[in-house]
């Protein structure tokens, strides 16, 4: 995998980013692309149309052993028991103190389990949870960050592409649960499973994933098999208006569909209820895990201190991570993510103010650089599908 002069690593893309025109930014120790000149327009075609993303900077961690499920299920929030092949679930991971470390996507497969970090958090899944593979416990961890490649393909007509450059039918799928599909592109030696690769295939996972409030389609394959996974994608997306789209898009479509994500809104100062994650990250009746006694003791006694809330700003100022959200002179929160909507004409955050200012259309203000700017609680989502 190379790196930049900085240091920074490189997706097995990126040639063919800088032939789309990409202006790069950095994302957990990797330089990918922010946007490709237009990020409005980039937006524009996943709302109306489809956009692709590389994501292949996200942490990706595959488990694989007899004990994997036993193990996995001892150390995270949620409960993946229930889980069969072809099945996901969203947990994350505690501390004692009930504060999230990290947040992830977890895939059942016949013979593994995958995970996918939601958000630019590098390898914090990965060293947090090694911690937790003890000496004779019959289970395996393999960091896949830099040897598999994750694309996302978004928007109305992603289905429709995914249906024309693979031949695959993803539209029965729920989020979150996948397929695996034999790609036809050139052999690798890098099969999915230990098995399923042949002639003229590649084996991925197609799987339904939350990203942008449209129809999210995610391609997790082996690396060697990427390059020709995308170009096969815009050889059949081009005729629909396919167009790359990077960070700066995603964020706003993020934002807007109300998701929050790791490193972002979902950190050490956080524990999953105030993020709105009850019944989607944790579980309450599966008995001991890290962080677990906390969580539980919020739920009964009904103890949350903040909640995660959507904020609309009408002035043309774009609040930074931390900026401070204020009721009259009382500092009440905290802004965690903020971005331009296109969708919407002004800009829109995620907060988490205290309890007592999270009712929709409580007036707020955020400081920047040493001025206050008006901010209105809002329901999330900002923005829902229309339709499909």
């Amino acid at each position: 995998m190379r790196g930049t002069r900085l240091g920074m690593k490189h997706s097995r893309l990126h040639e063919q980013h800088l032939k789309l025109g990409a202006v790069f930014g950095e994302a957990a120790g990797w330089e990918m692309p922010v946007h490709y000149g237009d990020p409005v327009a980039e937006h524009t075609a996943v709302r109306n149309g489809v956009g692709i993303a590389d994501l292949s900077h996200r942490g990706k961690i595959r488990v694989t052993g007899e004990d994997r499920v036993k193990w996995l299920q001892s150390v995270i929030s949620n409960d993946i028991l229930p889980l069969a092949a072809g099945q996901g679930l969203y947990s994350s991971f505690l501390t004692h103190k009930g504060k999230m470390l990290s947040y992830f996507r977890v895939y059942a497969l016949p013979d593994s389990l995958m995970l996918e970090d939601v958000g630019e958090i590098g390898e914090t899944t990965f060293q947090a949870l090694r911690k937790f593979l003890l000496y004779g416990t019959k289970a395996k961890m393999e960091n896949c960050a830099e040897t598999w490649g994750l694309l996302l393909v978004s928007g109305p007509k992603a289905a429709g592409l995914i249906k024309a450059a693979f031949g695959a039918d993803v539209t029965v799928l729920k989020p979150l649960s996948f397929l695996m599909h034999k790609l036809p592109l050139t052999p690798t030696l890098s099969p999915i499973g230990g098995r399923g690769e042949g002639e003229g295939g590649q084996q991925a996972l197609l799987i339904r994933t939350e990203e942008t409030g449209e129809t999210d389609i995610e391609i997790l394959l082996p690396g060697d098999g990427l390059i020709a996974a995308w170009d096969r994608l815009w050889s059949a997306g081009e005729p629909m208006g396919l167009k790359a789209f990077g960070t700066e898009a995603r964020e706003a479509l993020r934002l807007e569909a109300g998701l929050p994500s790791a490193g972002a809104d979902l950190t050490e100062e956080i524990v999953p209820p105030e993020a709105n994650l009850e019944g989607k990250a944790f579980s309450l009746t599966k008995g001991c895990y890290p962080g677990q006694e906390v969580v539980a003791r919020m739920d009964t006694y009904g103890s949350l201190r903040r909640r995660l809330v959507g904020l609309i700003l009408r002035d043309p100022v774009l609040p930074p991570k931390g900026a401070k959200l204020f009721s009259g002179e009382r500092e009440v929160g905290w802004i965690s993510s903020a971005a331009r909507s296109p969708s919407m004409g002004c800009t829109i955050a995620f907060g988490f103010p205290l309890r007592d200012f999270t009712s929709p259309g409580t007036a707020l203000t955020v400081e920047i650089e040493g001025r206050r700017y008006d901010a209105t609680v809002r329901p999330l989502p900002f923005y829902t599908r229309h339709s499909g």
